[in-house]
């Protein structure tokens, strides 16, 4: 809740600016100006995830001197939002010569009253000019283990406060209708139970309500840091401007540039998810059914793609991200891993890393990447459904002509079906369009990297569901 209010705020106020929501209210006092935010960006089309740490510039140089650089304060604005989404299925069969009709509709609103905020900005001049000369103690424990990550270094340059207590309330109603047999669903999707009955309605409301105090911040911005072999290191001070740390060929190395990189081409990615198949079947179809359920709780999403990484660079899990996670979402997400059963061998090239985990790893930070809309389609999706979407990409990847209608993987040439593929898209800026003959595909300027994503997430799914042995 506190993430997605963040969120909202910060695309409301700053589209395609420098701010950065902060996503657990622990971090916030950690986020004093100068302190120090990691960076990190495994694969290349991920979006950077920042970590506080709890250490400031200060910390990091050589000899005792503290720095203290002036901070401005002003008044920011007042800010009240309220979001809200709509969502709605229908799903018809046949039982015997009895039909059954299940419609499902939901809202969620999301309301967040931050009410007066304040800025805090850090005088960057009198910054550089405190800090000329001093070198980074290259020993310091942070800086060795962000060096074995090739992870980022940055400043907190500027940080939005509330001023007063203030609230986050998410509110949803879930409402189902049943006729003609009564079905027991999951929104949108599930196993039906049957028994006889002309009609019902199930309506089920929640309100959750986060008291914020005063002095939480919600938004910051940073500065990178480049720095050298020998300690020396720049503020990087132009916007876009990517630091790191530099390596034994004399560049800066950033968090794009780590093992797990590879180029935007998608089958070779896909082959990086090929492991996954080499699980048995049971294990595949525990992991496939664990996934689905993961993908309706962003927090424990967030939590699995932040152990995996972890694992991949061959660290512990950070206790303190364990604070905002409830004890269910603890146990949904060691039941994953369970199945992942990551190893410590070399294949793949990797020394360390089992292909199955850089595998699961792959398809995780894929899934955590997709809008919430994505994820709850994806939550609700067939293996049927799933085999045929992963062929129709497949198809449609391998082809820069329309395909013919009759090329359609079978289970798509059901309207239903086919309808729940073209939302599929269309969540990630893609149109799927047909006549009466054709299919094709249709993309906006910059389709971004969702479709490509979408791709990856469809086809590592699929692999945890097929049949085969």
């Amino acid at each position: 809740m506190f993430s997605k209010a963040t969120a909202n705020f910060v695309r409301q106020i700053d589209p395609e600016g420098s701010l950065i929501h902060v996503s657990r209210v622990n971090d916030s006092h950690k986020l004093v100006p100068i302190a120090l935010v990691v960076k990190r960006r495994i694969w290349f089309w991920q979006r950077p995830k920042y970590q506080p740490t709890d250490f400031t510039l200060s910390d990091l140089l050589q000899d005792e001197k503290v720095l203290s650089p002036g901070v401005s304060e002003t008044e920011f604005l007042s800010y009240n939002g309220t979001f809200g989404d709509q969502f709605s299925g229908k799903l018809e069969a046949e039982a015997g010569s009895v039909g059954v009709t299940l419609e499902g509709r939901g809202t969620t609103t999301l309301q967040s009253s931050f009410g007066k905020l304040r800025r805090e900005e850090l005088d960057v001049k009198k910054l550089l000019n405190d800090s000329s000369n001093r070198l980074v103690d290259m020993q310091h424990v942070l800086v060795q283990q962000l060096k074995k990550r090739n992870d980022v270094l940055a400043v907190v340059k500027e940080r939005i406060l509330t001023t007063s207590s203030c609230t986050v309330t998410q509110t949803k109603k879930d409402d189902c209708t049943c006729q003609g047999l009564l079905g027991l669903v999951g929104m949108l999707g599930g196993s039906v139970k049957v028994c006889v009955k002309e009609s019902n309605e199930i309506v089920m409301d929640s309100d959750v309500s986060l008291e914020i105090p005063p002095g939480t911040v919600i938004a910051y911005s940073i500065l990178e840091l480049e720095i050298k072999k020998n300690g020396d290191y720049q503020i990087c001070l132009q916007p876009g401007t990517i630091g790191g740390f530099e390596d034994d060929t004399g560049d800066s190395v950033s968090s794009h540039d780590s093992f797990n990189t590879v180029d935007g081409n998608v089958p070779n990615l896909e082959m990086n998810l090929s492991p996954l198949a080499g699980l048995p079947r049971s294990t595949r179809r525990a992991l496939f059914l664990k996934l689905q359920e993961v993908l309706t709780d962003s927090v424990a999403l967030t939590y699995l793609q932040s152990y995996v990484s972890d694992l991949c660079s061959g660290e512990t899990l950070n206790v303190e991200r364990m604070k905002d996670v409830l004890e269910s979402q603890k146990k949904l997400v060691t039941a994953i891993l369970d199945c992942i059963g990551p190893g410590s061998g070399t294949e793949n090239g990797q020394s360390g890393l089992s292909a199955r985990l850089i595998a699961a790893h792959l398809l995780v930070s894929a899934l955590e990447e997709l809008p919430d809309e994505t994820l709850t389609l994806l939550s609700k999706s067939r293996p049927d459904f799933l085999e045929a979407f992963d062929t129709l990409m497949c198809m449609l990847k391998e082809s820069s002509q329309p395909l013919p209608i009759q090329s359609l993987p079978v289970p798509l040439q059901n309207n239903q079906t086919f309808k729940l593929a073209e939302q599929l898209l269309s969540s990630t800026s893609v149109t799927l369009r047909r006549d009466a003959n054709r299919l094709w595909v249709e993309t906006g300027d910059e389709p971004g990297v969702l479709p490509l994503v979408l791709c990856l997430s469809i086809h590592g799914l699929f692999l945890l569901c097929s049949e085969q042995k």
